[in-house]
């Protein structure tokens, strides 16, 4: 049970957080705007909008995996950094700098090297348990 929860947790910090992380990064010296949340949801999953002007024309851009701040209103200010040639990629300001994305990264990643030091020292420990030689009759 320790081994599965080990990897999953492994595959969660690689395969999901830290690229979240790297995306989050990626837009620091991104275009800034000023926005507003157009949709709250669970942001930390990416179910948040943002609004805001670029180009002269009016954008609508889902904020990624990662970002924080998910327990603000519609309507509620925020800034927010986007690509030049991409609006639709963007992502708040707050949260470049890998937001809490970074931060469960490194939390997934650790408690998958927990459970998987547990699952290797129960292993080691089964091993010498069957080497051991049970206690012989008397003759």
């Amino acid at each position: 049970m320790s081994l599965v929860l080990g990897l999953l947790l492994g595959a969660l910090s690689v395969l999901v957080m830290l690229p979240a992380a790297q995306h989050l990064r990626s837009l620091q010296d991104g275009e800034r705007a000023q926005a507003t949340l157009h949709t709250a949801g669970p942001c930390m999953a990416g179910h948040c909008q943002g609004r805001f002007e670029a180009g002269g024309r009016t954008v609508i851009a889902d904020l990624p995996v990662g970002s924080g701040d998910g327990r603000q209103s519609v309507g509620a200010a925020l800034v927010v950094r986007y690509q030049a040639d991409d609006p639709q990629v963007a992502a708040r300001e707050a949260d470049v700098r890998g937001g809490g994305a970074a931060v469960l990264a490194a939390l997934s990643g650790g408690a998958a090297l927990l459970f998987l030091t547990v699952a290797a020292v129960a292993v080691i420990f089964l091993a010498r348990q069957r080497r051991a030689p049970g206690p012989t009759a008397p003759a």
